[in-house]
């Protein structure tokens, strides 16, 4: 029997193309989804998200009265999973998506942000953690441990096809698929090449996405003299990274913080040697100079890194060939999209089952 869900996030977003094209294969779900205006990156753009973040829930309520769905999910404990907790929808599914979801830690309005996820938290029938990486958060805030569960969506390990690291290549080809944010650190990253460059190894470096610091970076390329070796592809359809990902060896990604990252995965399914930073989401699935390196945050320790691997690409073949194997054993998501969409039959069922009791 085929149920709706009322799908509360950014919908454009390859993470939540995956989680809903998964449910609609695996699950026979339908889905109405709402989201805030994305608008840019300025100031006026963000207060005018914020404005409509405060005064969304009517519409929200008028979009359940109207699609009568069976079920809201949402991403994001601290927004549209706030959002999904008081839309009166059961059974209710959020998911963590970071590390803790109380992003950045030093703000002003971390307190606000750890009551709407305590609140949301309680209000939860299920709560998704992609990765053990993001329990002891829900742990320390005393989540219930019953209702979660640790599972990544996966990723599609058909369409991210393994590639052998080309080991004839004399360039570093390397590619960076995250957003243009400042958590990211492409400053970092940027200023990594540029010591590679004086070092004169040549390199090609592929930045994919976009976001509020894309005119910054470009300026900072042509200040570091690497221009010509640095390309901003901008946004990309999410069908076109695949065969990207295959013609660059080396995954570069230096986030401050990070969860479980689907980027990580994809790269990983596509024979990229990774090179991120060495913080707990990535400490997770890369062990240094076994299946990739862990860099601190340090252009130098990252233009070091990158060097290491121009002289030992013999050592980097069965890395690569092991992370593909660990991705198919445990990010596939053939796999466990049909776990979770089992999950969420048994949860529509059991709150039907109850409120079909209420009524005798």
């Amino acid at each position: 029997m085929k149920r709706k869900i009322l799908f509360l996030g950014e919908v454009y977003r390859a993470d939540a193309q995956t989680w809903m094209r998964g449910l609609e294969t695996y699950g026979d779900f339908e889905f109405v989804t709402w989201e805030l205006g994305q608008g840019g990156y300025s100031f006026k753009d963000r207060t005018k998200r914020i404005f409509e973040y405060l005064f969304c829930l009517p519409k929200i309520r008028r979009i359940v009265r109207e699609e009568r769905p069976d079920m809201v999910i949402a991403e994001r404990t601290t927004s549209y999973g706030f959002l999904a907790a008081l839309s009166q929808v059961k059974p209710c599914v959020i998911a963590q998506q970071g590390r803790t979801d109380l992003w950045p830690e030093n703000s002003i309005l971390h307190p606000l942000k750890k009551a709407i996820q305590s609140y949301a938290f309680k209000k939860a029938d299920l709560i998704h953690a992609w990765g053990t990486v993001m329990t002891h958060s829900m742990k320390a805030a005393g989540v219930d441990m019953n209702k979660v569960l640790v599972l990544p969506k996966g990723i599609d390990t058909d369409r991210f096809y393994f590639t052998r690291f080309p080991d004839s290549e004399a360039k570093l080809k390397c590619i960076v698929t995250r957003s243009l944010l400042p958590e990211y650190r492409h400053d970092l990253v940027l200023k990594a090449f540029g010591i590679v460059k004086q070092r004169n190894v040549d390199f090609q470096l592929t930045i994919i996405g976009d976001g509020a610091q894309k005119e910054q970076l470009e300026t900072l390329a042509r200040e570091l003299n690497i221009s010509e070796e640095v390309v901003f592809t901008g946004r990309i359809p999410n069908t076109a990274l695949p065969k990207l990902l295959s013609e660059h060896p080396i995954y570069v990604s230096m986030p401050e913080t990070e969860g479980v990252s689907a980027s990580l995965f994809e790269a990983m399914a596509a024979g990229c040697f990774p090179v991120v930073s060495d913080i707990l989401g990535n400490q997770s699935f890369i062990a240094n100079l076994v299946n990739g390196l862990l860099v601190s945050a340090s252009p130098q320790k990252l233009a070091d890194s990158l060097l290491w691997i121009g002289e030992n690409r013999d050592k980097i073949v069965e890395a690569t060939q092991k992370n593909r194997e660990f991705v198919v054993q445990n990010a596939n998501y053939h796999v466990n999209m049909k776990i979770i969409a089992a999950r969420y039959h048994k949860l529509i069922d059991q709150k039907q089952h109850v409120w079909n009791n209420r009524n005798i």
